[in-house]
C-alpha cells in the first residue's frame, strides 16, 4: 500500500508536469502562453510553500518522536503496554519518513514545472 501511495504521487505530479508542458508548447500566441505560465507559477509557488510548511511539521513530529523514546524507558518499566506503545512510535516514524519522501518528490516536480514555465516565457 505504501508503494502505491508513492506511485500515485509520482503519476499525479508527472501528469501535471505533462499538462504544463503540452499547454505551453501548443499555445500559438506569446501573450496566452505567458498568462498560463504565470498562473502555473503562482499555483506552483503556493504548492511549494505548503510543502515547505509540511517539512516544518515533520521536524516537530521528529522532535516528538525523540522525546517519546526518551521518556518511554522509565515510564514503561514493568508495564504491559510497552510493545503497543513502541509500535505506535514506529508507525508514526514510518509515516513521517514517507511523508518527507513524498514532499521531496513534490518539490522536484515543482522545480521542473518552474523551469518549463520560465523556458516557455523566454522563447518567443
Amino acid at each position: 500500500m505504501v508503494f502505491l501511495s508513492f506511485v500515485y504521487r509520482f503519476v499525479t505530479n508527472f501528469a501535471f508536469m505533462a499538462m504544463v508542458y503540452f499547454s505551453m508548447n501548443f499555445m500559438e500566441k506569446y501573450q496566452n502562453r505567458a498568462i498560463i505560465a504565470i498562473l502555473v507559477l503562482v499555483y506552483s509557488g503556493m504548492r511549494a510553500a505548503s510543502t515547505l510548511r509540511a517539512f516544518y511539521f515533520y521536524q516537530k513530529i521528529e522532535r516528538l518522536e525523540a522525546e517519546t523514546k526518551r521518556l518511554q524507558g522509565p515510564i514503561n518499566d514493568g508495564s504491559g503496554g510497552t510493545s503497543a506503545r513502541k509500535q505506535v512510535v514506529a508507525d508514526v516514524a514510518r509515516l513521517r519518513r514517507d511523508g518527507e519522501l513524498k514532499s521531496y518528490m513534490d518539490l522536484f516536480f515543482l522545480a521542473l514545472i518552474v523551469l518549463l514555465c520560465v523556458a516557455a516565457i523566454m522563447r518567443q
